[in-house]
């Protein structure tokens, strides 16, 4: 049985607490008027030398101003709520980053479930222990979208009434877009998710104790039919956490994107711990194989990212379509270091470093490639959220980083503490003894 160390304990409430201190400061500097936004921004532009202009220019900006000033007034207020949308943003994005990750793992259990693997099932309990983070990640983030839709912040813009009244294509969408949907949809998806996770750990647990494989193949057909509930479901999740922050753009593409970005930062993780925990002893029955197995997933749903990265980019800016090529285009003008950084991160890197077959087995080396990988895919979800809901007004500060000690801390701290209510290796499994003796 896995022992909880006060150690990792201790570490992952200093994390939590940490990161509530930086998400503190992000909301109390938040501005509280449009003219205080103002002062915000000229103080940011002085400090990076903007701000300076020369008597001509002053003049002709006054002789302009009185024809400009209702556009003006918008984009201050436009402006005003970008700011005051940053901590929000850095906590969706960091609460969004986590729960993702204990998702993707549960779809990757539920395939190797589903096609009675006989490689996986010593790393079930490391993958179930991951998965227990969707209830408090899940909970986290149906708060947040609740508070959302009671107006506490404006990422999602088709929650403003004088929004829509004034935008007639999202008055076209207003049938799935409209608040009450939203929520009806998290809570199905959350429920569907978190019941299958429940009902498989039930049924793992009980079929160590059986004589028989009854919960086996009752876990199989649970998989078999969460699949296909997955698959939708998860779609329809990126089009309504995501997608709709950016409600004037769409993507036929864009659930499968934001499946593989989960899948492989899952398997990331899966690999990462079972390293870490065999390090200590309580896995001896894994070997290089199983960590090789785990490396070439990395590596394949990492290529099938870019793949899907690539086919999403390329179409829409070969075609040039105005409504849709306006998503690229903010975010290379506007995000253009974290944007190219994170395709470096989440392809080049684990390209080089997971091409060779010796490399996989090399567990330091593929502890520092995931790292790589998740920091990449973490800047994945800030490109596709932030442009649309700050905007130019974005950094990677104190809201950002505490966010991710915060979540990063509860994930470490609920993970690892799930980890510790069963034995960390299936006896009863009809494949047990096949990935014991997994080796090539």
């Amino acid at each position: 049985m896995y022992t909880f160390s006060n150690r990792l304990k201790i570490g992952s409430l200093i994390l939590m607490a940490l990161g509530l201190f930086g998400m503190g400061i992000g909301f109390v500097s938040v501005p509280s008027s449009i003219e205080e936004a103002k002062e915000m921004v000229a103080a940011h532009d002085d400090g990076h030398g903007g701000g300076h202009e020369t008597a001509a220019t002053e003049q002709a900006h006054a002789e302009s101003g009185h024809a400009e000033a209702g556009h003006a007034s918008e984009h201050d207020e436009h402006v005003y709520h970008q700011l005051r949308n940053r901590p929000w943003s850095a906590m969706y994005v960091a609460a969004f980053f986590f729960f993702m990750i204990a998702l993707g793992v549960l779809a990757f259990y539920a395939v190797q479930r589903a096609s009675q693997a006989g490689w996986s099932p010593l790393l079930f309990r490391v993958m179930e222990g991951i998965t227990a983070y969707l209830v408090p990640g899940g909970i986290i983030i149906f708060v947040i979208l609740i508070l959302s839709v009671l107006h506490m912040n404006h990422m999602f813009v088709w929650m403003d009434s004088e929004v829509v009244a004034h935008d007639e294509l999202l008055q076209g969408k207003a049938g799935y877009l409209n608040p009450t949907f939203f929520l009806i949809r998290a809570a199905f998806f959350l429920g569907g998710w978190i019941l299958y996770r429940e009902v498989s750990r039930k049924l793992s647990l009980a079929q160590d104790a059986s004589n028989d494989n009854a919960s086996f193949k009752k876990n199989f057909r649970w998989s078999a039919g969460f699949l296909v509930f997955y698959l939708v479901t998860e779609s329809m999740m990126s089009w309504d956490w995501i997608m709709s922050v950016d409600p004037h753009w769409f993507s036929t593409l864009f659930g499968w994107y934001v499946f593989a970005s989960m899948f492989v930062s899952g398997i990331t993780v899966i690999a990462m711990i079972t390293i870490y925990l065999k390090s200590r002893g309580y896995l001896p029955d894994v070997n290089d194989s199983h960590i090789h197995d785990l490396a070439k997933f990395m590596f394949g749903i990492s290529i099938f990212w870019t793949y899907l990265w690539f086919g999403q980019f390329m179409l829409i800016w070969y075609a040039n379509i105005p409504e849709e090529v306006t998503y690229f285009v903010q975010r290379i003008d506007q995000y253009r270091l974290p944007f190219f950084g994170m395709i470096a991160m989440n392809f080049i890197f684990p390209l080089l470093l997971l091409m060779n077959s010796d490399y996989k087995r090399v567990n330091w080396f593929v502890v520092m490639t995931g790292i790589v990988v998740l920091l990449g895919h973490y800047l994945d979800v800030f490109i596709m959220i932030m442009p649309a809901t700050v905007g130019e007004q974005w950094s990677i500060g104190i809201p950002e980083i505490g966010a991710v000690l915060f979540f990063g801390g509860a994930f470490i701290f609920w993970v690892f503490r799930a980890l510790t209510k069963a034995p960390l290796q299936p006896s009863r499994n009809p494949f047990i003894e096949e990935s014991r003796q997994f080796h090539y």
